[in-house]
C-alpha cells in the first residue's frame, strides 16, 4: 500500500496509489490517515492528469529528527569516526518541501549538497519505547534528502543553518506502510549520473534502535520523522541540477535546484 498527499488546485488530499510507475492512480480517502480512519470516497484521479501534483506526504507537526554518519563509508569520506552512539540534529517542519519542489540554494553558502535516506514516519505517540516494540509505533517510511550547506555545518559549532534552511527536507513521494526494511537499496542520481548507492543494511544503527533511542530523548508525535542517515557518495547541488534519491520498494523523489 502507498499513501499519497497530493492536490488538484485545492486544499491537500490523501490517496490510495494504485499502478505501475508512469501509470499511477489515485484512490482518494476522506481524512488524514495519521490521525483517523478513512474511507474511499469514491473519487479516483490519475496522477498524470494535468494538474494534479503529490505533496510532501506528511508535514511534521512536531519536528524532524535526523541521524548523523549512521553509514560507516559515509563518516569515512567526510572524515569522521563512526559515533558510538547515534548522533541527533532537528530540522524544522518549514525545511520540508515535496516532489518536484525546488531546492532553492541559499545565498550564504557555496557548497550545498545531496543526502539520500530513507526516512521513518511515525504513527503512535512514542516515548521510552524498547527496540523490541519500535517498529509497532511505525506509520509507515518515506523518501528523503537530507540537503546539507556543507560548508555551513564545517565553520558553524551546530548544524541548525546548515540542514535547517527552508527546501532543506525534501520528502516523497508517498508513504509505504508495513515495509521490511532492513536490507533496501538507497540511491542519489543527478542529471541522471549515480552518485551515492548504499543499502539499509549497511546502517551502523537500525530503524529498531534508532526508534527506541530517539524516543528517549524526545517524545514522538503522530507524524514525526526520522531520517536515517546517509550512504557514501554525498556531493554538490548547483543551479539547474535535477537531483532524484530512490530507496527500493518506495518509489524516486525527484527535485529540481535552482538560486534565487
Amino acid at each position: 500500500m502507498r499513501i499519497a498527499r497530493f492536490t488538484t488546485g485545492g486544499d491537500p488530499r490523501f490517496a490510495l496509489v494504485e499502478g505501475d510507475p508512469g501509470d499511477e492512480e489515485l484512490i482518494v480517502v476522506s481524512g488524514d490517515p495519521l490521525y483517523q480512519a478513512t474511507q474511499p470516497t469514491g473519487e479516483r484521479v490519475r496522477l498524470a492528469e494535468e494538474g494534479v501534483r503529490l505533496l510532501a506526504p506528511v508535514i511534521p507537526r512536531s519536528k524532524v529528527v535526523g541521524v548523523g554518519r549512521n553509514y560507516a563509508e559515509h563518516a569515512a569520506e567526510l572524515g569522521n569516526a563512526v559515533p558510538a552512539a547515534p548522533l541527533l540534529f532537528l530540522k524544522p517542519n518549514t525545511s520540508v518541501i515535496g516532489p518536484d519542489d525546488p531546492i532553492v540554494l541559499p545565498d550564504w553558502s557555496e557548497q550545498v549538497e545531496h543526502e539520500a535516506e530513507l526516512a521513518v514516519v511515525i504513527g503512535k505517540v512514542t516515548r521510552n519505547v524498547a527496540a523490541e516494540d519500535a517498529l509497532s509505533k511505525v506509520f509507515g517510511y518515506t523518501v528523503a534528502n537530507d540537503v546539507t550547506a556543507r560548508d555551513i555545518q564545517r565553520t558553524d559549532a551546530q548544524w541548525t543553518r546548515a540542514k535547517g534552511f527552508d527546501s532543506a527536507c525534501p520528502l516523497g513521494p508517498w508513504i509505504v506502510p508495513g515495509l521490511d526494511v532492513d536490507d533496501l537499496f538507497v540511491r542519489a542520481r543527478v542529471n541522471g549520473t549515480t552518485r551515492q548507492d548504499g543499502r539499509t543494511s549497511q546502517m551502523v544503527f537500525d530503524v529498531a534502535y534508532l526508534v527506541s533511542y530517539v524516543s528517549e530523548v524526545f517524545t514522538l508525535l503522530p507524524g514525526d520523522v526520522i531520517l536515517t542517515g546517509t550512504p557514501a557518495g554525498v556531493g554538490p547541488l548547483v543551479e539547474r541540477d535535477v537531483v532524484e534519491v530512490e530507496v527500493e520498494d518506495i518509489g524516486v523523489l525527484r527535485n529540481p535546484v535552482i538560486r534565487r
